[in-house]
């Protein structure tokens, strides 16, 4: 995983684009740490959308990310808000920490960018070393829809957004890279009122269907895992959009 993350002025307009996001998952990941015994660490933290709610809970949390600039937006925020934020620049398949978590938690999609099975199967392993026993891994991944994947994929979508108090135009687009290896690539355009390229991001994810991941359990550390279809604790079925797995450690 060699992407750094979101550089410079991108990582800025992540974190007001993020606001507009309404996908509840910050309350139940929230939910989730309030409910765990013991310290709680975020793989992709990013600019905080998520862990900056916990942290205002009273929650302790640790969070790390690749990108050091999306790190710098989240310690502002923090620090405009009183508050202490312990994240460091780290891959999530490649870290370790100096203490034990009863949670680890990875929103957003955010496993998608190990691309490989050997990435994956590192991350999972980084994970259950950074946990406690008993501990717990919580992360969410969308369900591949073939639908959406034919009609959608490879079509620019284009909306007016506010940045820096001015108007600019957003554009995104994603589409299959690479059937083989099943990933695909977002690219992401800001230009501002007077067309003006203001950055261009392009970063590969892998599909990671539920049979994928089920696999990947099967072969990790962890002892016992469950999935369900959203955020309201109900069993994933035909027609669910996202996949929220949680990952036991169990006592080995």
């Amino acid at each position: 995983m060699a992407r750094d993350g979101y550089r410079g002025t991108a990582a800025r307009f992540y974190d007001v684009h993020a606001r507009t996001f309404d996908r509840g998952d910050a309350a139940f990941y929230c939910e989730r740490a309030t409910d765990a015994d013991g310290p709680v660490l975020e793989l992709a933290c990013g600019t905080g959308r998520v862990y900056l709610d916990l942290l205002r809970a009273g929650i302790d949390v640790d969070g790390l990310d690749r990108s050091a600039d999306a790190l710098a937006v989240l310690r502002e925020k923090a620090d405009a808000d009183g508050r202490s934020p312990t994240v460091w620049q780290s891959d999530m398949t490649d870290f370790v920490v100096d203490r034990e978590y009863a949670l680890v938690y990875c929103p957003f999609n955010a496993v998608q960018h190990a691309l490989t099975v050997e990435d994956q199967l590192a991350l999972f392993q980084c994970v259950a070393d950074a946990l406690a026993t008993d501990g717990r891994f919580v992360f969410d991944v969308f369900v591949p829809s073939f639908e959406i994947i034919c009609e959608g994929y490879g079509d620019w979508e284009t909306e007016t957004v506010q940045f820096d108090g001015e108007s600019h135009e957003f554009r995104t687009r994603t589409r299959i890279v690479d059937e083989v290896e099943q990933r695909f690539q977002v690219t992401n355009e800001l230009r501002d009122g007077d067309g003006a390229l203001v950055f261009e991001e392009s970063f590969p994810l892998a599909l990671l269907p539920k049979p994928h991941v089920e696999l990947l359990a099967h072969l990790s550390p962890f002892e016992d895992w469950r999935v369900d279809g959203g955020f309201d604790g109900k069993p994933i079925a035909d027609g669910d959009e996202i996949q929220v797995w949680t990952l036991e450690k169990g006592k080995q």
